[in-house]
């Protein structure tokens, strides 16, 4: 348990620094946020004609109205907490890059649903918006990095299980 705590908060902690340099945010933070940005809306104009992209901003072409993804919206933090959770925990190199990817594109995809459900709140509400931005979207997307960690470690001791059952049953046949 302790080499898990330290093994996290070293991970945490050095990718937390990369990605707050200046090279993280050109090569990392400001590629995904544009990203996160662009799929956002392009799922938007699927069924809202009156939505553009604009960069990192999506804007309602019949109003004043629109939002900006920036940096803390891009569900980076949330993908960094899982990367450290499942990269301290001891498991095969295979097992960590099948959790990672699953967990890249969980977290993901659920920030989309954030940033298209958060445009649509803020067009109606700013108070709520604000409430919705604040608090219950960064607690979901925090709470969807631990349910997938939590997933990974139920799969990777799936995985061990099946081993051992395997082991017993050659020693059994031998």
């Amino acid at each position: 348990m302790n080499r898990f705590v330290i093994y996290f908060m070293t991970i945490l902690c050095s990718t937390f620094f990369f990605y707050l340099t200046p090279w993280g945010k050109a090569y990392l933070s400001d590629p995904i946020t544009s990203a996160v940005a662009k799929v956002s809306s392009w799922i938007m104009m699927l069924y809202d004609p009156n939505v553009k992209s604009v960069g990192i901003a999506i804007l309602d072409t019949k109003t004043p109205y629109g939002v900006e993804v920036v940096a803390g919206c891009n569900g980076m933090e949330a993908v960094i907490i899982l990367l450290a959770a499942i990269f301290a925990f001891p498991a095969t190199f295979k097992q960590k890059i099948a959790g990672f990817v699953a967990g890249f594109l969980a977290i993901h995809a659920l920030n989309v649903v954030r940033i298209i459900s958060l445009y649509y709140i803020g067009k109606y509400s700013h108070t709520w918006f604000e409430w919705f931005h604040l608090y219950v979207w960064q607690a979901l997307i925090i709470i969807d990095a631990l349910v997938v960690w939590l997933l990974w470690l139920r799969w990777i001791n799936k995985e061990k299980r099946l081993k051992i059952a395997e082991n017993k049953a050659a020693l059994a046949t031998a």
